[in-house]
């Protein structure tokens, strides 16, 4: 009798189930808001590379949405990571730089949470139990025991940077396994009428030296004069692309397009190539945290724009109003606001989020001293922890950051500094502390302001 009332209590999620949109989200590493050939937005001429080749990406994008100020949650990569696994930004979540600490300056970095913690809801664990089949293949970087201890199905394991680095010609950084691994996924789940949900974590833009030799050669003759790291990453960036095409062309030679969602982000910034944002990865500026974002989807409709600010925490409710999970029913905490209404009334609208404002948390060194901002509306604020001073942009007017308005806007300053402190304080975000050690006559390790 038991089993028949849960049956019965089970059947309208059962046939919901079968109703549901499958995800696949692609997640590039390293790519800046310029690092493809289409454009990221319509106003502006840089917002695309000149010398990248992705056909692929194009379509995508031609198919659905582009977000122009689509942002990650973090200037580098894990941080994005475990910021998109559990809907919460990384200072909430204490786990705000990828790389080891620096010693010698003014200021010593804080700690770091370096694992995904047992106690955190995945999106990957909600929508498992909404009747999901799920994957994840690529870097996870995130430890934890991998992403088999969190909610997915498969996985290649608890993965990082150096796994990319065995896989070269004819299957660069993996990217060609990864297609054909996620491929399969969806056709043994198409075949079981099972929704499913799948993160391709792409290694690239890591190792690019090992791009495919063909692709090398195209661009190592294309760019003749130039330095090989930029050669490499065009390369590796197109072979990138040939893998973002096939799983595109196994969605559509399925038959699934009409009921899929496919999302395309960067987890970081990239301070290379044409300067058209200021900074770059490890710093606040928009280099370091705007990027590709571009959404294609049932009842998105084709070659459009959104300019409402998203950040990748986002995405967790969104992929949660998908399933058809309620809003009470989500755990305590989300910072993100589902854009599935963006997308569903041509990129018009506003995000809910539990704060208006968007924070970004670098209080570590990397190429720049601590430092945080936050947006509200179009005015973005930058605090610098070292000396404690503030710099103030209005990126509707200067996406590039480069007229200051602090001493002109004491008010919004104030403001705006009142927000981001009070923020801080209410996730218990870890700060630099004053370094006893620190020789100011001692040369400290260089550090080059990324602007």
């Amino acid at each position: 009798m038991k089993s028949l009332l849960l049956l019965f209590a089970l059947m309208p999620s059962l046939c919901l189930a079968a109703e549901r949109p499958n995800i696949v989200f692609m997640l590039s590493d390293d790519q800046g808001w310029n690092g493809l050939s289409v454009a990221m937005h319509p106003d502006v001429a840089g917002s695309k590379g000149d010398v990248f080749h992705t056909p692929n990406v194009e379509r995508l994008a031609a198919q659905g949405m582009r977000f122009s100020a689509g942002y990650a949650p973090a200037s580098v990569c894990s941080p994005t990571r475990i910021a998109l696994m559990t809907g919460k930004s990384p200072a909430a979540l204490h786990w705000t730089k990828a790389a080891p600490p620096e010693s010698g300056h003014k200021l010593i970095e804080p700690r770091n949470v370096k694992s995904i913690s047992a106690n955190e809801t995945t999106i990957a664990e909600l929508l498992k139990q909404a009747g999901y089949a799920t994957a994840h293949y690529g870097k996870w970087h995130i430890g934890g025991g991998g992403p088999e201890k969190h909610g997915f199905d498969q996985s290649d394991g608890d993965t990082g940077n150096e796994n990319a680095y065995q896989f070269k010609d004819p299957n660069p950084v993996d990217i060609f396994g990864m297609a054909d691994r996620a491929a399969a996924f969806m056709e043994k789940n198409s075949k079981a009428k099972k929704p499913f949900f799948i993160q391709l974590s792409w290694n690239a833009l890591h190792a690019s030296e090992n791009a495919n030799k063909a692709t090398l050669a195209k661009y190592e003759q294309k760019m003749k004069g130039e330095n090989s790291k930029r050669i490499t990453t065009a390369a590796i960036t197109e072979d990138l692309d040939t893998g973002v095409g096939r799983v595109m062309e196994a969605i559509e030679r399925l038959g699934l397009s009409g009921n899929t969602f496919v999302i395309y982000m960067s987890d970081n910034g990239s301070g290379g190539g044409k300067k058209v944002l200021a900074g770059g990865k490890g710093g606040v500026w928009e280099g370091g945290i705007r990027v590709p974002f571009i959404v294609r989807g049932p009842d998105v409709k084709a070659n459009s724009w959104c300019h409402t600010r998203v950040v990748g925490y986002d995405l967790y409710p969104t992929f949660c109003e998908w399933a058809g999970l309620k809003a009470a029913s989500l755990p305590k905490g989300l910072e993100g606001g589902s854009i599935a209404g963006l997308l569903a009334n041509d990129g018009r609208g506003d995000v809910k989020r539990v704060r208006e404002e968007l924070v970004f948390h670098f209080p570590h060194y990397q190429g720049d001293a601590p430092h945080s901002a936050i947006m509200l509306g179009d005015l973005k604020l930058l605090h610098f922890y070292e000396d404690h001073h503030d710099e103030l942009y209005d990126l509707a007017n200067d996406i590039s950051e480069r007229r200051d308005l602090a001493a002109q806007r004491p008010a919004d300053v104030k403001k705006l500094r009142e927000r981001l402190e009070k923020y801080l304080a209410s996730v218990d975000a870890q700060l630099p502390t004053p370094n006893p050690d620190y020789d100011p006559k001692k040369p400290a390790p260089e550090k080059k302001r990324k602007k």
